[in-house]
C-alpha cells in the first residue's frame, strides 16, 4: 500500500489556536473550565479519522490573561479521561514533564488512561524549562545537561514500571479464586543519579501494551532522547529544507540506538484557517488577532528589514519598501513574510497571513492545505502533521470537512481507521516494558 501521512489535532484551551477565539461568535466564552465541548471537538477530529489529539502542557502560565485565556487545558489528564469515555478509535497523547514529575507518578497516571482508553494511550516526555516553572515548585531550573540526563533516566524507569506487571499475569479466575499470578508482579528496584523506584506498578496492560512514547523539540538533546525512546516526534519548523534535515536527523538518532528509523515519525504543525476563498480566511484572522497587529508590525520590520508604519495597516508596502527588503537570515519565517508582502497585500492581511504565527499558517481554501501538506510528505520533510484550529468550534469541521476528503482522494490519507489501538494508528512496533535494543 501506498504510504499515507499521519494526522494529529492540537487540543488545547478549549477555544482554538490563535487569540480571540474565546470571544468569537458561536463560542461558548465558558469553555475553559468544561469539558462537553473539548468531547465534542474530540468526536469530529475522530470523525475525520485524525490518528491522535495532542495535549501539550506547562506547570505555568504567561501571557495576557487580563484579555486572554491561558494555552493549555485545566489538567491533561482529566481533559483526556474525560474524551476517552465519549470515543472510540482516536488516540489521546498528553505531554508530561520529566523535570518535576516522578517517574512512578507518570508510569501509573499514563498506563490508567491507556487502559481506560483500551490502548489509545501516548505520553509527551519533555523537559521543562524557565524558572518560572521551576518556581511552582520550589526549585531552579536544572542545567540541560542535567534535564535530559534525567528525562533518559525517567523514560526508562516509566517503562519498566509499565512492564513490572506481566502481560498474562491477570487470570480474574472465579472459579479458582486466583486474581493475578503472584510471581508475574515484580517490583523494578531501579535507580540512577536523578530517579529511582522500587515499583511494581499495579496496572495490567492495555489492548496496545503500554502508552506510546511521544517527544518534543529540535535540538541535539532531542534528537538522543527521541532516537531512544519515541515514536513520534512532534515537531515546530517553518521551511521544507530545515523540516527534512529535522527528520534526518531523529532517523539517524534512532539507528545510531539501534532502532529502526521507520519507528521514529516526524510530525511538524501548520495552524489553519479554512474558508472559502482568501479574502473570507484574511477577515476572519483579522478579527481574531486584528488587536494585536499594532504591537506586531514592528516585529515584522525586524523580518523585512525596512520600516513600516502602524498608522497604514490598510495599505500595501510601496515599491520602494519592497525593493530594499530582505528576509532577516535570524527568523526562517521571514522569507515567507516578504513573499506574500511581495503579492501586493496590505499590511494587515500580510499579518492576517500568520507569517508570525508559530508553524506555518494555511488560510484559505481546504485545498491550500492540502497541497502545502502533500508537497512537504512527498518531499520527506514529514511524515504527517498536527493541525491547529484556529477556533475549534467550526475550525475542526472545516479541517475534517474540507481537507481531509482531498488528502483521501489523492491517497494521502485513509478513508478509516485500520487498527484500534494507536500503536496500529502510527504504525509503531509491539512494546511491554523497556527497549531491549536501548542500553542504560
Amino acid at each position: 500500500m501506498t504510504k499515507q501521512m499521519i494526522i494529529g489535532m492540537h487540543f488545547g484551551n478549549g477555544y482554538g489556536s490563535l487569540p480571540g477565539a474565546w470571544r468569537m461568535p458561536g463560542v461558548d466564552p465558558t469553555n475553559y473550565a468544561g469539558f462537553d465541548a473539548k468531547v465534542r471537538y474530540a468526536q469530529a477530529a475522530e470523525r475525520g479519522k485524525m490518528q491522535f489529539l495532542f495535549l501539550p502542557d506547562g506547570p505555568n502560565h504567561f501571557g495576557d490573561i487580563e484579555n486572554e485565556a491561558p494555552q493549555f487545558n485545566l489538567d491533561v489528564m482529566l481533559t483526556l479521561a474525560a474524551v476517552a469515555r465519549e470515543t472510540k478509535r482516536i488516540g489521546l497523547v498528553a505531554t508530561g514533564s520529566t523535570t518535576f514529575n516522578e517517574p512512578y507518578n507518570l508510569a501509573r497516571q499514563f498506563k490508567a488512561l491507556d487502559v481506560m482508553s483500551h490502548g489509545r494511550a501516548g505520553w509527551n516526555a519533555v523537559t521543562s524549562s524557565g524558572d518560572d516553572v521551576a518556581a511552582n515548585y520550589g526549585q531552579r531550573i536544572p542545567s540541560s545537561a542535567d534535564r535530559y540526563d534525567r528525562a533518559h533516566e525517567t523514560v526508562q524507569l516509566v517503562q519498566a514500571l509499565w512492564g513490572s506487571w506481566g502481560k498474562d499475569a491477570w487470570v480474574h479466575d472465579v472459579e479458582s479464586g486466583q486474581f493475578a499470578k503472584e510471581h508475574q508482579i515484580q517490583p523494578n528496584n531501579m535507580g540512577a543519579k536523578y530517579v529511582a523506584t522500587s515499583g511494581p506498578l499495579y496496572i495490567p496492560p492495555s489492548e496496545q501494551g503500554q502508552p506510546v512514547v511521544f517527544h518534543g523539540g529540535g535540538s541535539p538533546n532531542a534528537h538522543a532522547l527521541a532516537g531512544r525512546f519515541a515514536n513520534v516526534v512532534i515537531g515546530a519548523t517553518f521551511t521544507i529544507e530545515d523540516a527534512r534535515a529535522q527528520r534526518t536527523a531523529f532517523r539517524n538518532a534512532a539507528k545510531q540506538a539501534g532502532r529502526d528509523p521507520d519507528e521514529l515519525k516526524f510530525i511538524p504543525g501548520i495552524m489553519t484557517t479554512i474558508a472559502p476563498d482568501r479574502r473570507a480566511a484574511l477577515d476572519r484572522r483579522i478579527a481574531l488577532t486584528g488587536r494585536t497587529f499594532q504591537q506586531r508590525v514592528r516585529y515584522l520590520e525586524q523580518m523585512l528589514g525596512v520600516p513600516l508604519d502602524p498608522s497604514r495597516m490598510d495599505v500595501p508596502l510601496s515599491a520602494q519598501q519592497l525593493a530594499a527588503a530582505r528576509p532577516s537570515p535570524m527568523d526562517p519565517r521571514s522569507r515567507n513574510a516578504l513573499k506574500i508582502a511581495n503579492e501586493g497585500w496590505s499590511l494587515s492581511d500580510i499579518l492576517a497571513h500568520g507569517v508570525i504565527d508559530y508553524h506555518p499558517s494555511i488560510v484559505g481554501p481546504g485545498v491550500e492545505a492540502a497541497d502545502h501538506m502533500q508537497e512537504w510528505f512527498e518531499a520527506g520533510a514529514a511524515d504527517g502533521f498536527w493541525i491547529s484550529p484556529d477556533i475549534y468550534e467550526d475550525g475542526v469541521d472545516a479541517f475534517v470537512d474540507g481537507v481531509v476528503p482531498i488528502l483521501q482522494d489523492r491517497g494521502l490519507f485513509h478513508r478509516d481507521y485500520e487498527g484500534e489501538t494507536l500503536r496500529e494508528h502510527i504504525g509503531a512496533p509491539s512494546q511491554y516494558g523497556m527497549d531491549s535494543r536501548v542500553s542504560g
